[in-house]
């Protein structure tokens, strides 16, 4: 069963396979186990952004495509949302059109990407993807009246998808992971920090968006886990070594790029259409900013390129410590002394520093990404323990 599941790709690490079914149980259960609007909305765009990591793997990890226009069409995907809503009203109808007017617009543009790739290669294709971005972010803020320009639109998402939707009279009990931990470092006491932990939660539109999403990026994880482990997939890796042989076996590269290109496209649309669906307010800046796209390719090698599993560890790992790190400064820095050496090297307002030196260190001790190096690893271990192993005696053999 699962061999069907996961296409035969399994992790091939214990420790991977355990990191993998953390982060599972955690998205699955988060609303549950985590309160708090800050965290509620953090597990949203880890589910947002690993279609939008996952989708950006196929072209650069499988096909070796750099391109800079993936924040381009997740801008579509929120964009297309926000305006059908706001010209066509909150309902479902209004949604549904400006999904399928962001796909259609975002094939157009893809393949005329995919097909510029015949005659711009490497680097070169890299830096038109790079002008057709900014040209697009230029084009956004600048169409004010359409847009809203720099002030960005608000989202009318339809009202079951809202907080103000309660499909259950009744709450249900949650569990804070936070407060147990805390309760039991601070008082000892098991029984009692559970008793603390112990909270209700009231079950809203905002729960079903967020399962919704939740369902969305699971299903989109494993068809790409099905993709790249078919004939299509092996072909889209072939290229990736060595295009030219490729060529000379038979295979049409070029549809092969654009096919890839298409598909990662309408991928990170559906990302940006939930991303304006959960956050309900879309402006350049969260969905077309150059830094995004910075962002989205730091997830990719933190979690290993060429993998699909390194995209769900490196967007969990990236926005842990994005939303995070700069409260566990803060934290110590609160007994340290005021004006002494630590407390300003440490302090919350330096976290952009340690967050640049853990990706520096992120890449020295893993250089193939985390889940690569787990693997290499584990790979490792198993050789050894190979050649540990006694051959069999020929007597033994011949019995």
């Amino acid at each position: 069963m699962f061999n069907r599941i996961l296409s035969g790709d399994y992790p091939r690490s214990r420790a991977l396979s355990a990191l993998l079914v953390l982060i599972g149980v955690c998205l699955a259960l988060g609303p549950f186990l985590f309160p708090g609007v800050r965290a509620f909305s953090m597990l949203g765009m880890i589910c947002v952004f690993i279609i939008v990591v996952a989708s950006y793997d196929l072209m650069l990890g499988y096909t070796h495509i750099v391109s800079f226009a993936h924040t381009m069409f997740f801008g579509i995907g929120a964009y297309g949302v926000a305006m059908s809503t706001d010209a066509f009203g909150s309902g479902f109808g209004a949604v549904f059109i400006g999904i399928g007017g962001a796909v259609v617009m975002s094939i157009l543009l893809s393949l005329l990407l995919g097909l510029l790739s015949l005659r711009v290669k490497a680097i070169f294709f890299a830096l038109v993807t790079l002008a057709v971005a900014f040209a697009f972010l230029s084009l956004v803020t600048q169409l004010y009246n359409i847009t809203g320009g720099e002030d960005g639109l608000a989202v009318r998402s339809p009202r079951e998808l809202g907080p103000a939707f309660r499909p259950l009279d009744s709450s249900l009990p949650g569990f804070s992971v936070i407060d147990f931990i805390t309760g039991v470092v601070g008082q000892g006491s098991i029984g009692q920090a559970f008793n603390d932990a112990v909270f209700e939660v009231r079950v809203s539109g905002r729960h079903l968006m967020y399962y919704i999403t939740f369902a969305i990026s699971l299903g989109v994880f494993l068809f790409l886990l099905r993709m790249v482990n078919s004939p299509f997939g092996r072909v889209l890796q072939a290229i990736r070594e060595n295009e030219f042989r490729a060529q000379a076996l038979g295979y049409r590269t070029v549809f092969y790029r654009t096919a890839a290109v298409i598909v990662s496209a309408v991928l990170a649309t559906l990302a940006g259409v939930l991303f304006a669906l959960i956050n309900r307010y879309v402006n350049p800046e969260n969905t077309l900013n150059f830094e995004l796209m910075v962002f989205i390719l730091l997830m990719c090698v933190i979690g290993g390129m060429g993998t699909l599993y390194g995209a769900v560890v490196g967007t969990a790992v990236f926005l842990l410590a994005q939303n995070y790190l700069q409260d566990l400064l803060g934290l110590l820095v609160s007994n340290a002394e005021p004006g002494s050496l630590f407390a300003e090297l440490a302090g919350p307002d330096r976290w952009l520093l340690w967050f640049g030196l853990l990706f520096v260190l992120s890449v020295y001790f893993f250089p193939a990404g985390i889940v690569g190096q787990l693997r290499l690893w584990a790979e490792r271990r198993r050789e050894r323990k190979a050649d540990k192993t006694p051959a069999a005696s020929p007597l033994k053999q011949e019995s």
